[in-house]
């Protein structure tokens, strides 16, 4: 099982970096005005979800074999679940922005998505303090 969390681990990083640097990718695209930028932002926006997508999936699936080996207890794992969800939710919320600015459909400001580009990075805080404290 150590093996496995380990590679939970690994593949949690690796989802979580996509997850930081795709939305840092929209505020750019968010304040470019040429075409040729525009068309490599959202290029590089895609094949970053595309390979980050296998990594998310992959630490969620390892997530469930820790969860089937370990057990389900404690309402502390129930808030991570809870949060690992809302991140699924959040990267697929980001495919969808991400098929918006390909199609010339972008609504928000830059700034918007300096304020979107924060909240992995909040999730992980509680995430990390939530398995490492397991306050309940």
């Amino acid at each position: 099982m150590l093996v496995v969390k380990a590679l939970h681990i690994i593949f949690v990083v690796s989802w979580f970096a996509g997850l930081f640097y795709l939305p840092r990718l929209f505020v750019n695209h968010a304040m470019v005005g040429d075409a040729a930028t525009r068309e490599r932002l959202a290029l590089m926006e895609y094949k970053l979800y595309r390979f980050m997508t296998p990594l998310g999936i992959l630490a969620v699936l390892l997530g469930f074999w820790l969860w089937f080996g370990y057990g389900f207890a404690g309402g502390w794992l129930h808030a991570k679940t809870t949060l690992v969800m809302f991140l699924i939710v959040y990267h697929l919320y980001c495919g969808r922005l991400m098929r918006d600015f390909a199609a010339g459909r972008n609504q928000r400001s830059h700034k918007w998505y300096r304020v979107f580009n924060e909240v992995p990075v909040l999730v992980l805080f509680v995430v990390v303090f939530l398995v490492v404290l397991k306050p309940f």
